[in-house]
Order: structure tokens, then sequence, then C-alpha cells
């Protein structure tokens, strides 16, 4: 086999194997220094990374908030409240010299809630669940028909509507401490 160009070599065989010593101390030729134009940083600004924002939550209520008081509520089948719950509520509120604008009618079956999205949000003063199921999980340590403070907003854990309207009982404990919220 008769190789006539030297770099092919370097593929057949091992460069070790063939190098001449005088290759192997020899320096490359000297390269002559060609000017590196001088380049102009552009003008554009870099971009910076834009901050990480929690999505902000939207809360669908009923009512104003005028008062910051919010009435957490759950109906699986009413987009805020019943009608005939609505009703009652409304009559609890003007006894209590509130009117629905008022207030906050949150449904939590319809939307998750979490007591940080609420305060942001809606910044209640006074906080009404109405039910276990509309509870947030934040205000599970509530007792039933005991007001509490929680994060500077007075709040109250009661019965459902759906249990109130049959027990007479029931009313009564919740508007007792309806008066007192």
């Amino acid at each position: 086999m008769k190789v006539d160009n030297p770099l092919a070599l370097r593929y057949l065989l091992q460069d070790d194997l063939y190098l001449l010593p005088a290759d192997k101390v020899a320096k490359p030729a000297p390269v002559a220094q060609q000017p590196v134009p001088d380049v102009q940083k552009s003008e554009e600004p870099e971009e910076s990374p834009l901050p990480l924002q929690t999505p902000v939550v939207k809360f669908n209520y009923l009512g104003s908030n005028n008062k910051r008081f919010v009435i957490l509520v759950n109906y699986h089948n009413e987009e805020h409240i019943a009608a005939q719950h609505l009703t009652a509520l409304t009559n609890i509120l003007k006894r209590l010299e509130h009117e629905i604008d008022d207030v906050a009618i949150l449904n939590t079956h319809k939307q998750a809630v979490t007591m940080e999205n609420l305060v942001s949000n809606l910044e209640p003063k006074k906080l009404l669940v109405l039910g276990k199921a509309a509870m947030p999980v934040e205000l599970a340590m509530l007792q039933l028909n005991k007001p509490a403070t929680h994060n500077n907003i007075k709040t109250l854990y009661s019965f459902s509507f759906d249990e109130m309207m049959d027990s007479n009982d029931m009313k009564k404990a919740f508007w007792d401490q309806m008066k007192m919220l």
C-alpha cells in the first residue's frame, strides 16, 4: 500500500509509532497575529429574569363585601347559595343591621378557598363558616358555635342552613352566636 499524503497515515496508523524524533519537538510555524476588529456592544438592555408571581385568585361571590364580612357556604347545585337559604340569611343580616352588599357569600364547592387567598383578596374582618364542608383546612381547629379570633379576624363556625332549617335548637344556637359576632 502506497500512501502519498502523510496526513492519511495518521488515520491509518497510530501517531506515536511513526513520528520522527525531530517531528515530536518541532514547533509549529508562527502564525501572524491578525488584529481583532473592535466589536461594539449593542445598547440593548439585558433581559432581567421576571420575578415569579403566584397566580392571582379571583373569587366569585355574592354581595359587595362593603363591611368585609365573608360568609363561606358549600352548595353542590348552586352558584352561590340556595334561594330559600339566601332569604333566611338576608333576614338574619337585616336584624344585625347588615345588607347583602355588606357581605361576600362565597361557595367553597365551586372554588378552592384557602385562608391566604381569602385574606389577600377579600380582607375579611369577620368570617362566618356555615357547615363543616365549607371550612378551609386552616380553620379545622374551630369549634362549633364558639366564636374565635384567627389572624385578627372574628370567626364563627356554625351549622349549615340545610342542618338549621329543620331544627329550632340549631337556629337558636346560631342566632345567639351571630349576635356576638
